[in-house]
């Protein structure tokens, strides 16, 4: 089965990090990244720039479109990135859901993926 791994961290938790924290970080996801590929589970994944750079189409109930600057959803955390898995079953997934690295306060959300 294939699984997204979504990946919600606040960005405010990255505000001020020095370039080491963040160099420490990614390293850590490119090392999680080398072994998913060694295991032949991972099929894609990759960081997203800043909400800021996010344009959101909005369906109203008539039908009509409007477009709103960032994201839409109205929360604390932003999606940050994501990992596309495949892997046996749920239990497989969230033993790579909880290796990747978040800051304190972030979260994995792991969904199957509808295949047609």
């Amino acid at each position: 089965m294939q699984y997204m791994l979504l990946i919600y961290e606040p960005e405010a938790a990255y505000a001020g990090a020095g370039e080491s924290t963040l160099m420490e970080i990614v390293g850590k996801h490119m090392a999680l990244s080398a072994t998913m590929r060694e295991q032949q589970v991972l099929l894609g994944g990759d960081g997203l720039q800043g909400v800021e750079t996010a344009t959101t189409v909005v369906t109203g109930d008539d039908g009509g479109q409007s477009l709103h600057d960032g994201p839409f959803a109205e929360t604390r955390e932003q999606l940050g990135g994501y990992y596309l898995i495949e892997v046996a079953d749920l239990d497989a997934a969230l033993h790579w859901a909880r290796q990747i690295p978040v800051v304190p306060g972030g979260k994995v959300e792991v969904r199957p993926v509808m295949i047609y």
